[in-house]
């Protein structure tokens, strides 16, 4: 049986998902983060709630500054790690098998995927996954609908267009929109 450590580690290290074992970890962890965010999504609850089932679905305390419009969604839950004073709006679906870190006071708009596992191309091998993070660094707005793929990094201050498809690095205090996203302008 896989451990959370050696999942967490193997994630660190960029191997792809391609063991039975590691399929039935991802199954067990999907079970777990889906009953939590029925439970979150399923009725109303106070901002303070919202921040409790949080904590238990992230496995850690969440900022009491953190904003969370459900209904929220993730398939493992135990590699999203927030900053400060973040503001995550409604529909948002985070794929965090290979880690989503948003830094302090990031602004995530309505319906963002955060998409951290890609397939390989083969198509006798494409059920195989290779994980990559999606880094967001301070002050970071996206805009609703918009889409980041794994391994991105998104600087500082840098704003991501509503809609975008974000395939590449952003660099802080710039603006980018369109599909794929190239740069509209610096800040």
């Amino acid at each position: 049986m896989v451990t959370l450590d050696q999942f967490l580690r193997q994630v660190r290290e960029g191997r792809a998902f391609d063991t039975p074992e590691v399929w039935e970890f991802m199954n067990e962890m999907s079970e777990r983060a889906r009953r939590l965010t029925f439970e979150l999504n399923g009725s109303y609850h106070m901002p303070q709630e919202v921040r409790a089932i949080l904590s238990r679905l992230f496995d850690r305390e969440v900022d009491e500054m953190l904003r969370v419009f459900p209904p929220f969604y993730t398939d493992f839950g135990l590699n999203i790690h927030v900053g400060r004073d973040v503001f995550i709006n409604a529909c948002c679906h985070f794929q965090d098998h290979g880690g989503v870190t948003l830094g302090d006071g990031c602004q995530i708009g309505h319906g963002v995927v955060f998409a951290t596992l890609n397939h390989l191309l083969e198509p006798e091998k494409r059920h195989i996954t290779t994980p990559a993070p999606i880094v967001l660094g301070r002050k970071v707005w996206v805009g609703s609908n918009a889409t980041i793929l794994s391994g991105v990094t998104i600087g500082d201050n840098a704003v991501v267009a509503a809609g975008a498809v974000v395939t590449r690095d952003v660099a802080p205090n710039t603006i980018v929109g369109g599909v794929p996203a190239r740069v509209l302008r610096t800040l």
